[in-house]
């Protein structure tokens, strides 16, 4: 995304965080120190957000109570994009966004959108954890965004209301949701199926009045938002495994001195092995409960999901930079 076109969004994030202010000011009094204030989009239930907690509190205990965390849950400053902007002008100092909607920040993380990059969940932390992980996270500094890990948000697959989703052929017509990410919009095209953007917050009742026919998610994110009382059938290709990534805005991160990044960094490491060891647990949950609530959950073979969705590789394939990286990450694998 380059400057020109997001000054209208800056302008309107401005105005946005100028509200905003009004609320943040109360949290900066207190005791001697900063707040560091936190935004994100999912329920106070949800595996990231208890790790966030547990961040705040080891960055207090490791600063010996001169950084605090405040956090908003819920997207109670804005959905994943209003967020970002506001990082971006200062406004909000950190948040956890998926990385579908930061690839329309950070141009080199759409290779995580794409189907069938990573073997499993243990090769994917491996290279994101690794310089290759590194290079995607610096990607968004030009554009005011310093990404610091990766938690983990497993592996996405189909959900359906009519019939389950065992093979490409069954997505043909159908209007399934998704993020908006081109790069998600493009893998579903791909495999026949009809692309239809649709925010999270919408996607019940857009099930629910036939807006759409299918979507696509992880377990955890199926089960919490309740759309398997509309969707009955649960297919797990595992087609993306697509993270989500804690990142701080730059116009924060610059202010603070290195002893302070250094605790911050001690307390986001110590976050994210805690939320990927509460992500098993909530997958596994997640899936008993789904199938005890009358979910028909299937197993399909991923071979033609893969190769229906090799059209959504080529144009990355062919750009210089997104190549390099499909191909590192891939003999990486080997």
């Amino acid at each position: 995304m380059n400057r020109k076109r997001t000054s209208l969004k800056t302008i309107r994030a401005f105005l946005i965080g100028a509200g905003l202010c009004l609320v943040l000011a109360g949290c900066r009094q207190g005791p001697p120190g900063r707040t560091i204030h936190l935004a994100h989009g999912l329920d106070v239930t949800h595996s990231v957000h208890l790790a966030m907690v547990r961040m705040g509190e080891d960055l207090e205990r490791l600063s010996g109570g001169r950084l605090r965390m405040e956090i908003f849950p819920n997207q109670q400053l804005g959905s994943e994009r209003e967020i970002l902007e506001l990082l971006q002008i200062g406004t909000l100092d950190m948040t956890k966004v998926s990385a579908a909607t930061l690839e329309n920040f950070a141009p080199k993380t759409r290779i995580l959108g794409l189907p069938y990059l990573f073997r499993d969940r243990e090769a994917a932390f491996e290279i994101l954890d690794g310089p290759i992980g590194q290079e995607l996270l610096d990607d968004g500094l030009e554009f005011w965004l310093k990404g610091l890990g990766f938690y983990d948000a497993g592996f996405r697959s189909f959900y359906a209301m009519d019939q389950p989703i065992t093979h490409p052929d069954d997505l043909v017509g159908k209007k399934v949701r998704v993020m908006e990410s081109v790069t998600a919009i493009n893998m579903i095209r791909s495999m026949g199926g009809a692309p239809t953007p649709i925010s999270w917050g919408e996607l019940y009742t857009a099930l629910q009045q036939g807006v759409v026919d299918a979507a696509e998610n992880n377990p955890p994110s199926f089960y919490l938002a309740r759309h398997y009382e509309v969707c009955k059938y649960y297919s797990l290709d595992e087609h993306t495994f697509s993270p989500d990534v804690l990142i701080a805005g730059t116009r924060f991160w610059d202010q603070l001195n290195e002893q302070e990044k250094a605790w911050i960094r001690e307390a986001a490491d110590n976050s994210i092995a805690y939320q990927r060891e509460l992500w098993a647990l909530a997958e596994a949950e997640a899936l008993e409960k789904v199938a005890a609530a009358g979910v028909e959950i299937s197993r399909p073979d991923k071979r033609p999901f893969a190769e229906g969705s090799r059209e959504a590789y080529r144009l990355y394939e062919a750009d210089t930079t997104l190549g390099r990286l499909i191909r590192q990450i891939k003999e990486f694998q080997q």
